[in-house]
């Protein structure tokens, strides 16, 4: 009896003991939670103990790559379900521009080039498997030279444009001279020329747009004036041209101008670029050149460069005759002057038109009855929607000297300034305090993320992509030559704010979340997602959005995301399932607040029936 008493004793000794600990973590808790949360700030010796006493186990997360990294400690979170790799021939899948369904659709106006998702039923819930070989690209600026072979495994181009010096293949890299179809001796001398007219080098000139990019040489040459372009290309028989660009570093989508509007915002950038893009800007009643006219800021300038420019030195070498390249030209100059574009020079086969500040040193303009207005309300409003053959409105404005919609300031003084957009009143409910209390907000988050994943700020991530942008806080915090950032606006925000993101010296592009990126596999090196799911929550799968960030992330990308402990909860077992590495952190404000942050890993692994690292 007396031992069973004994052992009876022990028990309660080590329940009471189980207690004390137990009470004792919660006290020290929420004592810690007090002390961050700005009362008591002179209590020196709460916030030590809170330091020592750490209740919360969080599993270590390395974002070194995989040839550093030692055995990890198994997740403490059981996945909701693993995700298989997909067969190998989906190792380059682009969900919206599959060949395979692409053909299925009238070639009239590239319409078969442009968006045509899958359904819900035909979607992959897969992993999409990296090649064999894969490797991480080459460092900045290396990478706008160089491509391992292995990340894209495509030769066509190093024959189809020899001459051209687009690309180059060399030993187990693809070597990119910066040649172009139009500028076959190196970019810089194509853009030397180009910036004796066009102001490039005081900051007037920050964002532009290349239509019909091949592999972004232009965009890439910019990088270094301080110029950001936004690049689109085709899925065609120039295979894999915008899986390059995104490898070499240089922002791009895939994407055409054909029978929707382009995915920007009105008034966006401040150059628009065709160098022998193919495009036929005078048919359709001009419909293309209305389109770039739309997204071409008031005082922007579009370059046209090739056929039919300076026809008459060069329709032998074009293969076409006089007559063709005479009414092309003509066409192109007619309705140039109906969008009241002043030509401001043409050198050999280029030639450069400036948009009008506004409409009132617009003589044209002032007869409406020559040109057909668009009569749509919201000018930003363009996902899916048809191009027409009118023209865009700008705002007006009271004086001939004013720019219509209120002038920005040269880059790098307009990413903080406050956005004409604002300032004006044109975004409901966002004032100029609203939008500095945002960037503040911002620096203050990516203070935090830097201080858990080392490499934010050094530019191990090149390409980075935030899901849910809103006024691009987050990419003007992180702003630097060694990334750049994709700002993707949700088509059902609340606010459409892309057009101030512009007006920052940012680039970004509308999106909706339920369907997959106009971009190939494995392209960004970091996605950030703020409020992303809690957004799309019962609009579409949070598995569907889960694997197209897999998709478009690179093996040992990162992910951040931001959003309520609840939702976070969800996505971090999922994102187990997909041999992510996860790791759920407090607020910055402290673990009373319900917002949380999840950091990911995204594991190497390759095709091939090879298995994790």
């Amino acid at each position: 009896m007396a031992v069973k008493a004994s052992s009876a004793d022990n028990r309660t000794r080590s329940t009471v003991s189980l207690c004390i600990v137990i009470g004792m973590c919660c006290f020290f808790y929420i004592l810690g939670a007090w002390q961050k949360s700005g009362f008591g700030k002179g209590d020196s010796i709460a916030l030590e103990i809170t330091k020592r006493t750490d209740c919360t186990i969080l599993p270590n997360l390395s974002f070194d790559t995989h040839l550093a990294k030692q055995a990890r400690p198994r997740d403490l979170v059981s996945p909701a379900k693993k995700f298989k790799p997909c067969p190998d021939r989906y190792t380059d899948y682009t969900p919206c521009q599959d060949q395979n369904r692409a053909m299925k659709f009238p070639r009239e106006n590239m319409n078969y080039r442009e968006r045509h998702c899958p359904p819900q039923k035909e979607k992959l819930h897969c992993l999409i498997p990296p090649p064999k070989g894969y490797v991480a690209p080459f460092p900045w600026p290396k990478s706008r030279d160089y491509v391992p072979f292995a990340n894209c495994p495509y030769k066509s181009l190093t024959v189809e444009k020899a001459i051209q010096n687009w690309v180059q293949f060399e030993g187990n890299v693809f070597r990119f001279p910066g040649g172009g179809t139009q500028f076959p001796q190196g970019a810089d001398k194509y853009i030397d020329q180009l910036a004796s007219v066009v102001p490039i080098a005081n900051g007037t000139v920050r964002t532009a747009l290349d239509t019909g990019c091949g592999v972004a040489s232009w965009g890439a040459y910019l990088l270094k004036r301080n110029v950001l372009a936004m690049s689109f290309a085709p899925r065609d028989s120039h295979e894999a041209q915008v899986q390059f660009a995104l490898e070499r570093g240089v922002p791009a989508v895939i994407g055409v101008l054909g029978t929707i509007k382009l995915p920007y915002p009105s008034r966006a950038f401040d150059m628009a670029h065709c160098s022998r893009c193919l495009i036929p800007w005078g048919a359709n009643g001009g419909i293309y050149m209305m389109e770039v006219d739309r997204v071409l800021r008031p005082g922007g300038y579009w370059v046209l460069s090739g056929p039919p420019i300076n026809w008459k030195v060069n329709y032998k070498g074009w293969q076409r005759t006089k007559k063709d390249l005479e009414a092309e030209q003509n066409k192109i100059e007619e309705i140039a002057d109906l969008l009241c574009w002043e030509k401001v020079k043409e050198i050999g086969e280029m030639a450069i038109w400036r948009k009008r500040l506004n409409t009132e040193s617009c003589p044209s303009r002032q007869d409406e009855s020559s040109v057909q207005m668009c009569d749509s309300t919201n000018a930003d409003d363009v996902w899916y929607k048809k191009m027409k053959p009118c023209v865009t409105p700008i705002p007006d404005v009271n004086d001939p000297s004013e720019v219509a919609g209120g002038a920005i300031k040269p880059f790098p003084s307009r990413l903080n300034a406050v956005p004409p957009r604002i300032a004006n009143g044109l975004i409901p409910g966002v004032s100029s305090q609203a939008y500095q209390k945002d960037n503040k907000m911002w620096k203050k988050h990516v203070k935090a993320y830097s201080s858990v994943n080392k490499y934010l700020l050094t530019g191990r991530y090149r390409n980075i992509m935030d899901m849910n942008a809103g006024f691009g806080g987050f990419a003007a915090a992180i702003e630097s030559p060694k990334s750049w950032v994709m700002n993707v606006v949700p088509t059902i925000s609340k606010m459409s704010t892309l057009g101030a993101i512009y007006e920052r010296g940012l680039i970004g592009i509308y999106h909706d979340w339920c369907e997959a990126f106009s971009t190939y596999p494995r392209t960004y090196d970091l996605i950030h997602a703020s409020g992303l799911f809690t957004l799309y929550k019962n609009k579409c799968n949070m598995e569907d959005i889960l694997l197209e960030m897999d998709r478009v992330l690179r093996p040992e990308g990162a992910v951040i995301m931001r959003d309520d402990v609840d939702i976070l909860t969800k996505v971090n077992r999922l994102a187990l399932g997909m041999k992510w590495n996860t790791r759920l952190v407090d607020h910055e404000d402290g673990p009373m607040v319900r917002e949380k942050v999840l950091y990911a890993v995204k594991q190497y692994w390759v095709g091939g029936n090879q298995t994790a690292a």
